[in-house]
C-alpha cells in the first residue's frame, strides 16, 4: 500500500509491520535527465518490491531532498546537510513505527546519502522503537554496479524503462560529449575534487548511450529481487539488542 494514495482508514487497516521508505535527491543529472532522477528511481524500486513482496508492505512517501552539495553549481540542486538529513529520516521513521511499522527499509537513489542513512539506520535501530535498514538500488544489480556513474548508463538506463518521459533524448549525444569517465580526481587513492563540477563539464559521468530500455527493464528485475530478498530478511529477522556482555 502506498500512503500517499491511501486514507487513514486504508492505512489502519494494514495489518504489517513492514514499511518501505524511499529516498533520493534533488540534484543535476546532466542536460538529459531530470533533477528528480534519484528519487524517481527510488520511489520506483520500492513501488516494485512492495508489489513482488509476497506480503503487505507500506510504502511511504519519497525524501526528496538529501546530501548533495557536490552539485551545487549546477543550477536547481537542492541540497541539506547531513545533520538535517539524519534528523529527518529518523523522525520519518519515528512516525512509521508510531501506526506499529516499525520495520523499515530506506530505498536510496543517491550515491551522497549513503553513509548518512548506514548511520542513522544504526542510530535508529539502537535507540528507537524501530529497526531500520538502507538498500541502495544501483548496489543491488550485480555486474551492472561497476558502470554506476552519474546520470551514466545505469540511470538513463532505469529512466528510459521507468519514466521515458522525462528523458530529453535530444540532449544524449550533449550529455556524452561533456561527460567525465569517473567520479573524481584521484591521486594516491585520495579524491582531491569535492564539487563534481571540478571534473564533469555538464554533470554527467560515464556514456549515457550505454543505457537503453532494455537494460533498465533489467535493472529494474535485478534491484527488485534483491529488495524482496532484503525485506524477507528483515521480517523474520530476530532485532532484538544483545545484552551488554
Amino acid at each position: 500500500m502506498h500512503l500517499s494514495d491511501a486514507t487513514w482508514t486504508d492505512a489502519d487497516d494494514v495489518d504489517t509491520d513492514l514499511a518501505l521508505l524511499p529516498v533520493g535527491s534533488t540534484e543535476q543529472h546532466g542536460p538529459h535527465a531530470p533533477l528528480g532522477t534519484d528519487w524517481l528511481n527510488a520511489e520506483a524500486v520500492a513501488d516494485a518490491g512492495a508489489a513482488a513482496y509476497d506480503g503487505e508492505v507500506v510504502v511511504a512517501p519519497p525524501i526528496s531532498v538529501g546530501v548533495s552539495e557536490e552539485h551545487r553549481q549546477f543550477t536547481g540542486t537542492l541540497w541539506v546537510s547531513e545533520d538535517t538529513f539524519r534528523r529527518y529520516v529518523r523522525e520519518t521513521v519515528a512516525s512509521l513505527a508510531h501506526h506499529g511499522w516499525n520495520r523499515v527499509v530506506i530505498v536510496n537513489g543517491h550515491g551522497g546519502n549513503v553513509a548518512a542513512l548506514r548511520e542513522v539506520a544504526g542510530t535508529i535501530t539502537r535507540h528507537d522503537e524501530a529497526y531500520a535498514v538502507p538498500f541502495t538500488w544501483f548496489e543491488a544489480v550485480g555486474d551492472h554496479r561497476s558502470d554506476m556513474g552519474h546520470a551514466g548508463p545505469l540511470e538513463t538506463a532505469f529512466l528510459r524503462h521507468t519514466r521515458p518521459d522525462l528523458v530529453r533524448e535530444d540532449e544524449i549525444e550533449a550529455a556524452r560529449e561533456g561527460a567525465s569517465d569517473g567520479w573524481g580526481e584521484w591521486v594516491s587513492y585520495t579524491n582531491l575534487a569535492y564539487d563534481s563540477a571540478e571534473f564533469t563539464e555538464n554533470g554527467v559521468v560515464g556514456d549515457p548511450t550505454d543505457g537503453d530500455e532494455e537494460r533498465g527493464e533489467e535493472l529494474l528485475e535485478l534491484a527488485t529481487q534483491s529488495l524482496v530478498k532484503l525485506l524477507s530478511a528483515v521480517e523474520s529477522r530476530d532485532v532484538s539488542r544483545p545484552d551488554r556482555e
